[in-house]
């Protein structure tokens, strides 16, 4: 393949037999990387539609490159999918010159791409975009009435990176299109109020943290704060309720940071802010109220789709990630898809010490903090995995005390991540980070001398509740071979423990105040077990409910787009008002009322479409109570689901005729009662932490119980 020209490398790139080899020497010759055979082996793993799991410093992003531009040769469209804007542009222009010795076009996308710069993207032959983006794309063009103005193509295939975390952590988030916004509705007195009450006297929490409730003093007190009978007014409960929650519950820096005098969402998987994500409008505006912070914009949510939605609309779907194999059996039930597993260019050799586990948190902070004193005294590089930003920050002040000089990466300086990443290998350094999934840059060891101390050690503050976030901060030391270590600090006070195993006790400590008891390593693989349980049960329980919104979503977008690219608009008037129709034809002209027709069957389709999901919401929101009457609210939720979609359509056409029966030719569509929202915003919606109201009541009955059998055991 050296004595090809570029021309002839192309040709060969189209037969499956020489196509490994031939672009290989383009990467080689484009981008100065020549592609290792596991790469290869990672990009035919890719091409057979497999989500392909390598190591971190391995490679995805090339061997994710090769394969983009392998569908792109057999002639379909390739969405090559990552976390966030950085990623998507960084992995775009790097290879470029890769695609354009192929004949092939590369675009990317980022949340201030014009409409126009969007289309053009959408219009090469590999796209890079963030998967909100492309969710937010497909909301946009759901509610277009005119086909020149959609950005986006048919779905052909979807390259996802992160495949893992996007496919299985963030597939049931979903992304909101919203319109007629208007400010949020928190009262600021109920955050001042809540600010008062006592925990254990005025309210208490659940042994999990997820639920709160006012004890009977705690009523009281509001009561006469607020001058009412509490349980008399259903709108006061519901903001006593949200403000309590965004006070007890929700804790800024753990969360939530405030910058820029606004509320970011920290992403629980990535240690960082969730870009464009809230929580449901009156909790987000409950927390904005406790933070003295003018309220966000909200508004009707016109359309929605979930992660997990948006993604199974491609034919072929793919995807590459350090951390497969332990999701294995979600990617196959949600997603039918495979893992292949792709060995290492280079034998890992890096140590993988046993959990170091400490009965008190206080106890492990300072076992923590010396050692990295020892350590760092080497000369040795240290990464520090954090498990949020109030950690990272307690720990850099605690290390400075020390006259060490750490730098931190977490949610608050996330836009300055490449740069400290990279230098994190080098003699001396201490990094401080609140995750490492998804950061998208190698740590290469330092050339003077790091190896010889070991190679880069990473060191863990806690376990994580899904181990794959464990096993990818273990991942940044070790790559291609080179020497390294990890080690996790945990103990008995650690959130992991407390909430997923809260009635098990931790073997008594040693003498230096660590447990070396084997049984304290199985209880913390138990808690993880059940946490990851809990997980994948929500994730199913989710689609559960989900899955019949998503056929009727399907099917009514089929039906809009025979009225947006077709006449069905205009045939299914003229069949229910022949008379009428015929009248205004000869008023006006038969094109002219050709487009009013489908603009009013739009209009009402697009209005009976955004009720019918609020009905939805409201109805989830409630069906738990049908669980009283040993019934299975899952199927209590489609027995009223279906006939409503029944009623939808009908509801659409009774709409329409009855706005084309009063359609005024020399009027306006926007003044005759078709007003169309001025302006619309995307935004994702975290998982209201909390559950509904239900679910929270039997948690108490459950905890209740258990402390019942404990009293009598």
């Amino acid at each position: 393949m050296r004595e090809l020209s570029f021309e002839e490398l192309r040709e060969a790139a189209l037969d499956e037999a020489t196509f490994c080899a031939a672009v290989r020497e383009v990467a080689h010759r484009t981008i100065g990387e020549r592609p290792y055979d596991v790469q290869l082996i990672g990009t035919l793993g890719l091409l057979a539609g497999h989500v392909v799991e390598m190591g971190t410093g391995e490679g995805k992003t090339l061997a994710g490159a090769l394969a983009a531009a392998g569908y792109a040769l057999r002639g379909q469209g390739v969405h090559t999918i990552s976390v966030n804007d950085y990623l998507a542009r960084r992995d775009a222009e790097w290879m470029e010159p890769f695609y354009t010795a192929l004949g092939l076009t590369v675009g990317w996308i980022s949340e201030t791409s014009t409409p126009e710069e969007r289309r053009a993207a959408y219009a090469k032959d590999i796209t890079y975009a963030a998967v909100s983006e492309i969710g937010f794309d497909l909301l946009r063009d759901r509610m277009r009435t005119d086909p020149a103005e959609l950005v986006q193509p048919v779905p052909q295939v979807a390259l996802v990176d992160e495949a893992d975390s996007v496919l299985v952590d963030e597939a049931r988030v979903p992304l909101v299109l919203a319109g007629a916004a208007d400010p949020g509705a928190a009262v600021p007195e109920m955050a001042a109020l809540v600010r008062r009450l006592s925990r254990g006297y005025h309210y208490e929490i659940d042994d999990e943290g997820r639920a709160v409730h006012l004890t009977a003093k705690g009523t009281d007190t509001v009561e006469k704060a607020l001058g009412i009978s509490l349980y008399d007014h259903a709108t006061t409960v519901t903001e006593v309720n949200l403000a309590l929650h965004a006070h007890a519950l929700l804790t800024r820096d753990v969360d939530y940071i405030v910058r820029d005098g606004r509320v970011h969402l920290i992403n629980a998987s990535r240690g960082r802010v969730a870009q464009l994500q809230r929580w449901p409008d009156g909790l987000q505006a409950a927390v904005e109220a406790k933070e003295k912070l003018s309220p966000s914009e909200t508004g009707e949510i016109l359309d929605s789709i979930t992660i997990q939605g948006l993604l199974t609309r491609y034919p072929t779907i793919c995807g590459m990630t350090g951390t497969a194999v332990a999701v294995g059996d979600n990617l196959r039930e949600f997603y039918d898809l495979k893992v292949a597993v792709v060995p290492p260019n280079k034998p890992c050799i890096r140590v993988d010490e046993p959990d170091r586990v400490y009965a008190t948190a206080i106890d492990k902070d300072i076992a923590l903090v010396e050692e990295i004193v020892a350590q760092h005294a080497t000369g040795r590089p240290i990464l520090i995995g954090t498990l949020d930003v109030a950690e990272s920050e307690e720990l850099d002040a605690h290390l400075r005390e020390r006259g060490l000089s750490p730098v931190v990466l977490n949610a608050k300086n996330d836009a300055e991540e490449a740069a400290i990443i990279a230098r994190a290998g080098e003699r001396g350094a201490i990094t401080v980070s609140t995750q490492m999934a998804g950061r998208g840059t190698d740590i290469r060891l330092g050339s003077d001398g790091v190896a010889d101390l070991g190679g880069l050690l990473v060191i863990g503050t806690g376990r994580h509740t899904s181990s794959r976030l464990d096993d990818q901060l273990r991942g940044r030391s070790g790559r291609q071979g080179d020497p390294g270590a990890s080690v996790f600090f945990v103990s008995g006070e650690d959130h992991l423990l407390t909430a997923y195993a809260p009635d098990e006790a931790l073997p008594a400590p040693g003498k230096d105040r660590r447990i070396l008891d084997t049984h304290a390593t199985y209880l913390i693989g138990h808690a993880q077990r059940v946490a990851e349980g809990v997980n994948v049960e929500i994730h199913r329980n989710t689609w559960r409910y989900t899955r019949v919104l998503e056929q009727q979503r399907r099917q009514i977008l089929e039906h809009r787009d025979k009225i947006l690219y077709g006449e069905a608009g205009a045939e299914a008037l003229a069949e229910a008002r022949p008379e009428r129709y015929a009248e205004l034809v000869a008023l006006s002209s038969e094109a002219e009322i050709a487009e009013a027709a489908r603009q009013i069957v739009l209009f009402h389709l697009d209005q009976c479409w955004t009720e019918h999901l609020g009905f939805l919401a409201d109805l989830r929101e409630g069906i738990h109570l049908r669980a009283l009457g040993r019934l299975n609210p899952i199927d209590e939720f489609n027995r009223e689901a279906i006939p409503a979609y029944r009623k939808l359509l009908q509801e659409i056409e009774r709409r329409s005729t009855s706005s084309f029966d009063t359609y005024a030719p020399d009027q306006p569509l926007s003044e005759q009662g078709l007003k169309r929202p001025t302006a619309t915003w995307t935004y994702l919606v975290s998982d209201n932490p909390f559950g509904s109201d239900w679910d929270r009541i039997l948690k108490r009955v459950s905890g209740a119980l258990k402390s019942n059998r404990r009293r009598k055991s």
